[in-house]
């Protein structure tokens, strides 16, 4: 399988919205995404595949110094072939370049596998939202890879 990570445009919104609804209980609108695509603060990335298809997408919000991955989403048969470390893999490099404290994102605590792909890739788990989802509702788990001056701290 090839893809390419590119920026997300507003050709890839009808796609990231099916995205979400593959993936989310809650998720995100059309309009939703276009929003975010339009907020200065806000990134998104999308892993394309030779075909067009949007393999999968992730958002970050920038405040100050502080990375917020808002979601990573990936295409259930394309799981586990690296996509989503590649798109996180692009926020991190960011993060480095732009001197950014850390990275954070909430994940389902029953989301097993992407706490493990998150740990893998350096992040720790620092705390917990209660009744954070709804749909079903339950707990987030808050997941933080810290940097220091652009670079990783000595724990990740």
């Amino acid at each position: 399988m090839t893809y390419t990570v590119v920026p997300m445009t507003y050709d890839h919104v009808p796609q990231a919205a099916e995205l979400e609804r593959l993936c989310f209980s809650d998720p995100w609108s059309e309009r939703m995404l276009r929003e975010h695509l339009d907020n200065q603060c806000a990134a998104a990335i999308a892993a394309v595949g030779e075909d067009g298809t949007l393999l999968g997408y992730a958002g970050l919000l920038v405040v100050l110094d502080e990375g917020y991955i808002t979601n990573v989403a990936v295409r259930p048969a394309y799981r586990r072939q690296g996509i989503a470390s590649d798109l996180l893999g692009v926020f991190e490099r960011f993060a480095r370049g732009h001197q950014l404290a850390f990275l954070t994102l909430e994940v389902r605590a029953s989301n097993a596998a992407a706490i493990a792909l998150y740990e893998i890739m350096g992040y720790a788990r620092v705390g917990v939202r209660k009744n954070y989802y709804e749909h079903p509702r339950e707990d987030a788990v808050i997941m933080t890879r810290e940097f220091t001056d652009g670079t990783e701290t000595a724990e990740s």
